[in-house]
């Protein structure tokens, strides 16, 4: 009578397991993601600078997606995870060096593709280090410029040049010291805001609408001026507020 149900047993033993598989939405967003970095790489070396930079830009907001559409229907897995990392070291690390070296930095010789170098390395070490500190770090700040912030950095300075007709090899210098720092931004320990303590499920009051709509209505005006500079900022936000702390404390003791 028992032999029956062990010969079941031994026979599903026997049987190769099947793959889990991966959930296909969230991975979705970030093959997406990954492909408007792959096709930013594609515009540069076709001398296509307005379109890559708006494919980087396209990635940002793919690449925010991923990620809340996998919170949202709790399909996180380390596999996601992993694949979201690759994704961001092509759309943010790779493809605006790339970028910048075919629109300006190529004249510029040894320092033009060093200083592409210098942000494709660092955009690999921010990456690495964000996935080790993880699970430690503070969710209120990022440890270092994140990598999507200083790709938009450069994608919005290519955009705000071509729309305005001035070429790269004009602001080859000033080009390559953006970049340059730009890369060493992302592997400082300045501290940027996260924004991930804001509640977006949360109630608001109205006014508070009315400012996105503002905020919404002056990007539409002049997008390549406004986000470049909007992410200028925030960049520049990490060092000014290191000194301001600084001189806070000098003042205190």
């Amino acid at each position: 009578m028992d032999s029956e149900p062990e010969k079941v047993t031994e026979l599903e033993q026997e049987r190769p397991k099947r793959g889990r598989g991966i959930y296909l939405l969230p991975n979705l967003f970030t093959t997406a993601a990954l492909f408007s970095g792959f096709y930013a790489v594609l515009a540069g070396m076709n001398g296509q600078f307005e379109n890559a930079a708006i494919a980087i830009f396209l990635a940002m907001v793919l690449d925010g997606l991923d990620g809340r559409v996998a919170r949202m229907t709790h399909t996180q897995t380390a596999f996601g995870a992993e694949y979201d990392s690759l994704s961001d070291m092509v759309a943010f690390g790779l493809a605006p060096s790339l970028v910048m070296y075919e629109w300006a930095l190529s004249g510029l010789g040894k320092l033009g593709w060093m200083a592409a170098f210098v942000y494709t390395a660092g955009a690999a070490l921010r990456l690495a280090r964000f996935n080790a500190q993880l699970e430690t770090m503070d969710k209120r700040y990022f440890q270092g410029l994140p990598s999507p912030s200083a790709a938009a950095v450069l994608a919005g300075s290519v955009w705000v040049a071509v729309d305005n007709g001035i070429a790269g090899d004009q602001l080859a210098w000033l080009v390559g010291v953006l970049t340059g720092a730009a890369g060493l931004l992302m592997v400082s320990n300045f501290r940027y805001h996260s924004f991930k303590q804001v509640d977006f499920r949360g109630k608001v009051p109205f006014i508070a609408i009315v400012a996105v709509m503002l905020v919404f209505a002056i990007i539409i005006t002049e997008p390549p001026i406004v986000l470049w500079a909007i992410f200028l900022i925030y960049m520049l936000s990490g060092p000014i507020g290191c000194l301001v702390r600084w001189v806070y404390r000098s003042r205190s003791d």
